[in-house]
């Protein structure tokens, strides 16, 4: 029995020994695991003319994407842009507020004189870019230009910061540290124009100041001192005459100058005081946007008498639908103006920069 006991267990043992190395040296042993499947990258070479069109077909780059739906405008191609096609977005136009302060290079040109003002080869006007926005409701409008900034510092801060955004002020060419002050009326919201200084009668005793535009000088020299005011700040949507009844009642004079502001998209403010004026004649054929005053309101340096100029200036838009006045930055005028306006807007008065009552031939 022993024997064939002992005969068996061998057997057995035997035959797991064998078994075992079937598996320990079979071709896929259970303890070996799967070989990895390795994909080796292939080159694949693009001739030349595939390539090019490749290159020549980048994605296209947006900017700015509104928030909303939006109405694209493509300008057609032409020689200055060298054939390519501008697209544009209207909501664009005018500057960011945070960047209001910063000019808009493409609205530049540099010059002996400095920069100056011109238009963008896509069309843009500094009239349109530099303007403030307003609503565009069909109510009284009643624009405020507040000319003087920048002859006194003290009167130039004052006014900045007191008068409310929706005034106009205007830099005098005269003034000092203006491209400061500039900034920081464009910083506080206003839209800002540049006085021009135009040969008023019985010059030079009465003198707006140095390279002032006169009717004796030639074109030339007209277009020298405009460019020498013109540099003198940026940012601005237009200009305004400081004095000037002579110079812009000779057709000679004036046609040349218009002709300039025309061609660099700027807006020409008449402020009224001369009825010989010929700005509006000479303007709109000239695709310069046009605006006159209605009144001066600080003819008479008193509250009482510049709250009055002030309501008539409020019924004069409620007549014919908007209204225009100037004033200077006396402490007076910028306080009066300052209650008018805060009580204005309660009476459903909408105050507007200068561009927004501006006859503009190209619109």
């Amino acid at each position: 029995m022993v024997g064939k006991r002992g005969l068996v267990t061998g057997v057995a043992v035997a035959g797991l020994v064998g078994i075992s190395s079937l598996i320990a040296f079979g071709e896929r042993p259970f303890r070996t695991p799967p070989e990895a499947v390795v994909v080796a990258p292939v080159a694949v070479e693009v001739a030349p003319q595939a390539a090019s069109q490749v290159t020549q077909a980048p994605a296209p780059q947006v900017e700015n994407i509104p928030d909303g739906p939006s109405i694209i405008h493509v300008a057609p191609p032409d020689e200055t842009t060298g054939g390519i096609v501008v697209v544009g977005d209207p909501a664009a136009v005018t500057q960011n507020a945070r960047m209001a302060h910063i000019p808009d290079r493409a609205l530049i040109e540099t010059s002996a004189a400095g920069p100056l003002p011109v238009r963008a080869v896509d069309g843009r006007r500094p009239f349109d870019v530099y303007a403030r926005p307003w609503s565009h409701a069909r109510g009284a409008r009643v624009a405020i230009v507040i000319g003087g900034l920048g002859v006194s510092q003290t009167g130039t801060q004052l006014a900045i910061a007191k008068l409310p955004p929706e005034v106009t002020l205007a830099f005098a060419t005269q003034g000092n540290s203006l491209g400061r002050w500039m900034q920081e009326a464009r910083r506080g919201g206003h839209e800002i124009v540049l006085q021009l200084p135009l040969e008023p009668f019985d010059y030079p005793n009465v003198n707006p100041g140095r390279n002032t535009l006169t009717v004796s000088a030639s074109p030339e020299e007209n277009l020298d001192n405009l460019h020498w005011a013109l540099s003198r700040i940026t940012n601005y949507t237009g200009v305004m005459n400081y004095m000037g009844a002579r110079f812009t009642s000779e057709r000679a004079a004036m046609a040349p100058m218009m002709a300039e502001l025309g061609r660099r998209g700027l807006l020409y403010f008449d402020d009224g005081s001369s009825a010989r004026s010929l700005a509006s004649e000479l303007a709109l054929p000239n695709k310069v946007p046009v605006a006159v005053a209605d009144t001066s309101i600080d003819a008479q340096r008193d509250r009482g008498a510049i709250l009055k100029k002030l309501d008539e200036l409020e019924r004069t838009a409620r007549a014919k639908g908007y209204a225009v006045g100037t004033g200077s930055a006396f402490d007076v005028t910028v306080d009066a103006v300052t209650t008018w306006v805060a009580e204005a807007k309660k009476r459903g008065i909408e105050v507007v920069p200068i561009s927004a009552v501006a006859t503009d031939p190209e619109h």
